[in-house]
């Protein structure tokens, strides 16, 4: 189990950590340029290469869809409850829970721990997560994204033409997909990169607190993953990627949000910061309990 776990958590680590000691040391990296690559040429095609070739059963991509806006309504309300009970500005609390890093951690444990079918079944959760995050996220950050917009969003775009594919049952062009194949393979590796150098620029302060609630908000995904997925009577492999993909840690966007809107960039930094410190700790105790039940 400990050979599983190390295969399944050291190339995020070492990769992150890569991205981590670039930055530290002073090298230039074009974070900016990255994200947009990733969101509009990588990950679009990610979506398209994994879902046009993977055997997902619709229902069960439909279910995880539905279990993903039923887990951020409740972290949402669990954000407001606590950020009234501690006197913080909800507009902080809430998005930070609602919203965690189910790409740029999400997406390559799953493969990792999971494989191609896991991974599948990620991208469903991912998606929805992130059409929520770049509406619902960016209007509570002061940053509102046109409706016309979303619906160009190369990802949403990849989507239909992914689902279109799985329900006629279609096969891409050959050159098509080896193309999207080649694009999207390169998704997950900057995802991590950039998650490490994001890491290194952040300076968190309150980090008793950010342990706190950090901690908090990867406790009780998981546990809502868990219930969501009994409650809709998920197989085995769902129910560990749903319970995986929920009890990831603060997304970064969420930190970029606050500064863009200078709504406590501090608070959400040392969120960020501790829940991804806390992941790395958590994350493995998961995957303790689930890789045996996904087989």
């Amino acid at each position: 189990m400990l050979i599983e776990l190390f295969a399944v958590m050291a190339p995020v680590l070492i990769v992150a950590g890569i991205g981590f000691g670039w930055a530290r040391s002073g090298q230039p990296y074009p974070t900016e340029f990255v994200t947009r690559l990733v969101l509009n040429v990588s990950t679009p095609c990610l979506v398209l290469s994994t879902l046009s070739r993977a055997e997902v059963d619709l229902q069960v991509f439909g279910q995880m869809a539905l279990a993903c806006v039923v887990i951020c309504v409740i972290m949402a309300m669990i954000g407001w409850v606590l950020s009234r009970a501690i006197n913080s500005d909800p507009k902080v609390l809430v998005p930070a829970y609602m919203f965690p890093n189910t790409g740029n951690m999400g997406l390559p444990i799953s493969l990792y721990a999971f494989g191609e079918p896991g991974l599948a079944l990620a991208v469903a959760f991912f998606v929805v997560l992130s059409v929520g995050h770049f509406t619902v996220g960016m209007m509570l950050s002061g940053a509102a994204q046109s409706w016309r917009r979303l619906l160009l969003n190369p990802v949403i775009i990849s989507l239909g033409v992914a689902l279109a594919v799985l329900m006629l049952d279609l096969q891409l062009p050959r050159w098509v997909a080896n193309t999207v194949d080649l694009l999207g393979s390169m998704s997950i590796p900057m995802m991590l990169l950039t998650l490490g150098v994001s890491l290194a620029s952040i300076r968190p302060k309150q980090v008793g607190k950010g342990m706190l609630l950090g901690g908090f908000r990867i406790l009780c995904g998981a546990a809502i993953g868990w219930g969501i997925a009994l409650a809709l009577d998920l197989p085995p492999l769902a129910q560990g990627v749903l319970v995986l993909q929920s009890a990831m840690p603060v997304a970064v966007f969420n930190y970029l949000f606050a500064v863009k809107a200078n709504r406590s960039p501090e608070t959400v930094a040392s969120l960020v910061i501790c829940s991804t410190l806390l992941s790395f700790l958590l994350i493995p105790l998961l995957l303790i309990w689930w890789l045996p039940a996904a087989g």
